[in-house]
C-alpha cells in the first residue's frame, strides 16, 4: 500500500503519519530524511544535494526527484509500501513522482489531504511564544502558562515571539503553500486518488476518517 499525505503547515500531518505507519507498517519517507541519508552515505546525488544545502539554497527538482526515485526503489519500500510526507511540493514534482512510480511498476493507492481552514492554521502557528529567560515554549490557545504572564518553569514575566511565528509571516507562508499545493490536489483529484479529511476535528477523529478510507 502506497500513501501520499498532504496538508498545509500546522494541519497535523506529523501526528497522522506516525499513526498510519504504526498501524499499517508502511515505510515513512520524508524528503528531509532522504537528503540526510544520501548525504551521509555520500551517494552521487547526495553529494550534489549537499552543495546546495551547504550554500543555504533549495535543492533543484532534478536532484530531489532523483533522490526520491532511489528511495522508492529500496527493498523495504518495495516489500512494505510507503507513506510519503513533504513531497511532492510542486505539480512538476507530482508529475515526476507519477513517472518514477511507473518505472518501478508501482502506483499510489491513496492521497490524503488534511484540510484545515487557513485562518485556523494561522491561529495555530502564530500562537506560539517563548520565555526569554529559560526558553520554555507556550501557545496562547493550546498551552498557555498556568498563571497568565508567568513562566511555569522559571517564574519569569518576560516573553517573546519569534519573527517566523508572527501572524503576518505565518499568513504569507500559508498563502505561498496554498498556491503551490492547489494544482497538486487538482491533479490527484482528476486521477480519483484524492481524499480530503477534515483536519479541524480531534486527532482521533481525523485518524478515524483516514482508517475508514483505507479499511482495516
Amino acid at each position: 500500500m502506497n500513501i501520499l499525505l498532504m496538508g498545509l503547515p500546522g494541519a497535523g500531518k506529523g501526528t497522522q503519519s506516525e499513526l498510519i505507519t504504526n498501524d499499517y507498517h508502511v515505510v515513512h519517507i520524508s524528503t528531509g530524511d532522504i537528503f540526510r541519508q544520501a548525504i551521509s552515505d555520500k551517494t552521487p546525488l547526495g553529494l550534489e544535494a549537499k552543495k546546495y544545502t551547504d550554500a543555504g539554497n533549495l535543492v533543484p527538482d532534478e536532484i530531489t526527484n532523483g533522490l526520491v526515485r532511489e528511495r522508492l526503489g529500496h527493498e523495504d519500500v518495495l516489500e512494505n509500501g510507503f507513506m510519503l510526507d513533504g513531497y511532492p511540493r510542486t505539480i512538476e514534482q507530482a508529475q515526476a513522482l507519477d513517472s518514477n512510480l511507473d518505472k518501478l511498476n508501482s502506483k499510489l493507492d491513496y492521497v490524503f489531504y488534511i484540510d484545515v481552514d487557513p485562518d485556523t492554521l494561522k491561529d495555530r502557528l502564530s500562537g506560539r511564544f517563548m520565555c526569554s529567560e529559560c526558553g520554555a515554549t507556550y501557545h496562547k490557545l493550546y498551552n498557555p502558562p498556568k498563571v497568565e504572564g508567568v513562566c511555569d518553569a522559571c517564574g519569569s514575566h518576560d516573553f517573546y515571539q519569534r519573527e517566523d511565528d508572527k501572524p503576518e509571516k505565518v499568513g504569507h507562508r500559508i498563502q505561498l503553500q496554498m498556491d503551490s499545493i492547489r494544482p497538486i490536489l487538482e491533479h490527484y483529484d482528476s486521477l480519483g486518488l484524492l481524499h480530503r479529511i477534515n483536519g479541524e476535528q480531534s486527532i482521533e477523529n481525523v485518524y478515524r476518517d483516514v482508517r475508514n478510507v483505507i479499511g482495516e
